[in-house]
């Protein structure tokens, strides 16, 4: 699929450079499935001096806050209207668009949304030599679906993606991968230029409590008030009593884009999404760029910092 689309491996390198500058940024994300997309899409709108946002996507879950992708994709657009709300950032409303209702049938066939086709026309228009970075932080039917609407957009665009487990993990079996396999089997087989940021070993130590959530956020804003309380309210719902602490990884893959003190990554040959929630490998594939090291620390610095302000 999309062959006449890809990149030789020296393009396909200076693709996965971290950027330099500001750069124009779409978020993929399935806020309501749980706490930290409300984060990383503040985060995001927050980064304005690095991060140009263009457009928002709604991305289909289903698990115990959802009575299926549909519902699930639903909700989590109305959830980023209210996060919009208390930002005070309705200026994006108008860009924010509806995704998937349905994971991918096939690997062949796309699931047509608005935030499918917004993704093929902001990728085309794109000028050559600025990429439209796509970040990813839930099941990426939505960008899988583009890619097989329009597979010339791997040119265009670099998915920045948080999902699946490090390769060492015993089992790949991981809620944004596992929810749709053959979307990341589209994605990671396409050629477009991938960066991935996995979650069990890697992802899963950017974690946080609600003393310091507390402590940095609450009383700060209308944003940072409903943060907390939503962190606090999922942790009980989850039935997290005494010491416990919430992880909010989603905010990593916004934070690729920013310092380079904040992860390390490395160049290798992008893995196969297997559907027995296993990493196949094949040392002949095209590159990619994979997180191997997150700086907790300097990272929650920066995210409370721009939050609170």
């Amino acid at each position: 699929m999309g062959d006449a689309y890809r990149m030789g491996a020296q393009e396909l390198l200076k693709r996965l450079e971290k950027p330099k500058g500001r750069v124009d940024v779409v978020i993929d994300t399935d806020t309501y499935n749980e706490i930290d997309d409300q984060f990383a899409l503040a985060y995001l709108i927050r980064s304005e001096e690095k991060l140009d946002l263009k457009a928002i996507y709604a991305a289909p879950f289903h698990n115990l806050h959802s009575q299926g992708p549909a519902d699930g994709m639903e909700k989590s657009y109305q959830e980023i209207l209210k996060v919009l709300r208390l930002m005070g950032e309705e200026k994006y409303v108008e860009v924010t668009h509806k995704g998937s209702d349905a994971y991918l049938p096939d690997e062949s066939t796309p699931v047509n949304s608005p935030a499918a086709r917004d993704l093929v026309r902001r990728a085309l228009l794109q000028e050559e030599g600025k990429p439209l970075y796509v970040v990813s932080i839930g099941a990426i039917t939505n960008v899988a679906s583009a890619i097989l609407l329009e597979p010339a957009i791997i040119r265009k665009i670099v998915v920045v993606w948080l999902g699946g487990n490090a390769p060492f993990w015993p089992d790949n079996r991981e809620f944004n991968i596992y929810q749709d396999v053959a979307a990341a089997r589209v994605v990671f087989g396409s050629g477009v230029p991938v960066v991935q940021l996995p979650c069990q070993g890697v992802v899963s130590s950017f974690s946080t409590t609600g003393p310091e959530l507390t402590h940095w956020l609450k009383g700060k804003n209308a944003l940072c008030d409903y943060l907390v309380e939503n962190t606090v309210q999922e942790a009980a719902f989850n039935g997290q009593e005494g010491c416990w602490s919430r992880v909010i990884w989603d905010v990593t893959a916004v934070a690729w884009l920013l310092e380079d003190r904040f992860m390390r990554d490395c160049i290798q040959p992008i893995p196969i999404p297997e559907y027995d929630d296993k990493w196949g490998f094949d040392m002949t594939r095209h590159f990619y760029k994979y997180v191997y090291w997150i700086n907790r620390d300097a990272l929650f610095g920066d995210l409370f910092q721009k939050l609170s302000k």
